[in-house]
């Protein structure tokens, strides 16, 4: 079984110079924990996950008077986290899969980078996302390493 088996094809996305509230918009919307952030051309550029959102919900404005080093990332001086922008909290160093990679391998590389999706990359193009949902359906199914066996299960 590989990636392209499971994975969601077409994914939705998002531009890094959406909103934050535009992104929250979407990914409630579709019921998304993961939205990939794509440039003009539809190449990755980023990712922004619900963890992501729920950090920018929780970084104050920023007062000038702050010493720089202890300012969160997030906000720049006299910006309210309200006026953030998918590109100011979107994660950019993104562990990516193919789509003619093993599953078993891409949900090797999500457990162990721990990280909730892959975007599948073709031809330096997003042609789709891989999601812990998508592996543990497949699991489900019996798509994955044979038969369920209730004795392999450690309680």
């Amino acid at each position: 079984m590989v990636v392209r088996d499971v994975m969601t094809e077409d994914p939705f996305t998002i531009e890094a110079d959406a909103s934050l509230d535009r992104a929250v918009d979407v990914m409630c919307a579709k019921d998304l924990r993961h939205l990939a952030v794509v440039d003009a051309a539809g190449r990755l550029i980023g990712i922004i996950a619900e963890r992501d959102l729920r950090r920018a919900a929780l970084a104050p404005a920023v007062d000038e008077d702050v010493p720089a080093g202890d300012r969160r990332p997030l906000c720049r001086p006299g910006q309210a986290p309200e006026d953030l922008l998918v590109k100011d909290v979107m994660s950019c160093d993104v562990v990516t899969t193919h789509p003619e990679a093993p599953l078993a391998h891409a949900a090797r590389i999500m457990f162990e980078r721990r990280v909730g999706s892959l975007p599948v990359i073709l031809d330096d193009r997003l042609v789709g996302m891989l999601t812990e949902k998508d592996v543990a359906r497949a699991l489900a199914n019996g798509r994955i390493g044979g038969a369920f066996d209730p004795e392999g299960i450690l309680w």
